[in-house]
């Protein structure tokens, strides 16, 4: 059995793919996975965004602030459902995310409602920051949304452009555990462009 922690930003639509396959692969098996926030405007802090990323790290900011509220008040499980809540409506439905569209999550999430207006309270940050910090530090470095951790083991990752299906999401996990516990092993990686397919699956696609 493992113990896996994800990092991700609930922004990042990446994290969302390989969360979904992460969920899914470990339900029913001998792994303990856990959702864990991480922050990109954390990341970006100091450091020059262009105008097409801007919004994300906009978005980052007030929604890690809710993130980390919910986590305060109603403990790490608030963190999945109201991510399960936000990722639908972001990445799924590809919608807008207004006040209202917030307070919406948070009611399906069981949530109180009225912690949507953390979004712009600055007095948050440093939780969101004190978050971020854990998954950095498990990593032992700098790295981006998702970061994932097995057996105390981190790495940058991993990053799925679409959700590999029940049969390969499983055989991807098990040799991701292996890799990650294997001395020595440092990193695995090939170039990939543009955004994921959130609705493709690979075992669909044959």
């Amino acid at each position: 059995m493992a113990e896996i922690d994800l990092y991700l930003d609930p922004v990042c639509p990446f994290a969302w793919v390989t969360s979904r396959w992460l969920l899914a692969a470990a339900e029913g098996g001998p792994h303990k996975v856990r959702l864990r926030q991480m922050s990109l405007a954390v990341l970006n802090e100091g450091r020059d965004v262009d105008a097409d990323h801007r919004p994300m790290i906009d978005r980052s900011r007030r929604l890690g602030r809710v993130f980390a509220a919910s986590a305060d008040t109603a403990g790490q499980g608030a963190f999945n459902r109201l991510y399960d809540e936000v990722g639908t409506r972001l990445h799924v439905h590809r919608g807008g995310f207004d006040t209202d569209a917030l307070t919406a999550s948070l009611v399906a999430a069981g949530l109180d409602p009225a912690l949507s207006h953390s979004l712009d309270d600055a007095g948050l940050d440093a939780a969101v920051t004190a978050a971020h910090r854990a998954g950095q530090d498990a990593l032992g470095g700098s790295g981006g949304s998702p970061i994932i951790v097995v057996d105390g083991h981190g790495f940058n990752g991993p990053v799925l452009t679409e959700n590999p299906g029940a049969h390969h999401g499983t055989a991807l996990l098990e040799a991701i555990v292996t890799a990650a516990t294997t001395p020595g092993f440092a990193a695995l990686q090939r170039p990939y462009h543009g955004s994921p397919n959130i609705e493709r699956t690979t075992e669909a696609a044959h």
